[in-house]
């Protein structure tokens, strides 16, 4: 009798651990691919992201192969980075290639990547106090330009390309005006050659930027304190071939 009672009892106790399982309270639970492919972009399109963060989650969990889940692997990027997750979308974006990098729009990939280094937020110091961009930490800048520019020699004919370039401009300029800041900085605490060397690399790596004059100068006061005349004439005279209106080269002529 005590066996056949515990017979019957065992039935009944995994019916009932059924019933507590995570999936009796999941909305999405029994869904096909489809329906649920269609639920997350329904709430990615109703900009509810974090909702399409999880729905694009349990679809890749319960169907990990196929069209759908390339589908959700890629539309998630796009979902972090308005969820204001950058570098998780970063992460996505690279998991992306890395699994599909012959796929019809890796090229998104490529582009989100990029857009979410561009986007970074700045520390809450920096926002408080109204910090100019140029002057925080460059290496998210670097990096976007990196993935922007990569995205460009992979794919030239992308959709993406064009705007990638503009804001490689954009990254190339801001990069510049940092290399200023720290040109500047080592120039009034009287480093000298650190200041050259920075303005050098600014005149060598960032031509055609609007710092690029700046950092002449900067050689040429730099080199008559290090009495190093000969080099300060140097790039005096580059100077006054490239930016004849530039304050050093009018101050040249009154000299001369």
């Amino acid at each position: 009798m005590a066996v056949r009672y515990l017979l019957l009892i065992l039935p009944l106790l995994w019916l009932s651990g059924c019933s507590s399982s995570p999936d009796a309270n999941d909305p999405t639970a029994g869904m096909s691919v489809e329906e649920l492919y269609e639920a997350a972009r329904e709430a990615l399109d109703n900009t509810n992201y974090e909702e399409a963060i999880n729905l694009y989650e349990r679809l890749e969990s319960r169907f990990p192969y196929g069209p759908y889940a390339e589908r959700a692997q890629l539309e998630i990027i796009y979902a972090y980075y308005k969820y204001n997750e950058p570098e998780t979308a970063i992460l996505s974006a690279d998991r992306f290639i890395k699994l599909h990098p012959n796929h019809a729009h890796v090229d998104y990939a490529y582009y989100m990547r990029g857009l979410a280094s561009f986007r970074l937020e700045p520390s809450f110091i920096n926002r408080w106090f109204n910090q100019d961009m140029t002057e925080r930490d460059p290496r998210p800048s670097r990096k976007a330009f990196r993935y922007f520019s990569e995205l460009v020699e992979k794919f030239p004919d992308s959709r993406y390309a064009k705007d990638a370039i503009g804001r490689m401009y954009a990254l190339r300029n801001a990069l510049a005006k940092h290399e200023m800041h720290v040109t500047n900085y080592y120039y009034r605490r009287g480093a000298l050659i650190a200041a050259v060397n920075r303005a050098k690399y600014i005149v060598e790596n960032y031509q055609q930027t609007k710092q690029v004059p700046e950092a002449l100068g900067i050689m040429v006061r730099a080199y008559r304190q290090l009495e190093m005349n000969d080099l300060a004439a140097d790039a005096l005279e580059v100077l006054e071939l490239n930016y004849p209106d530039h304050h050093e080269t009018k101050q040249a002529k009154t000299r001369s």
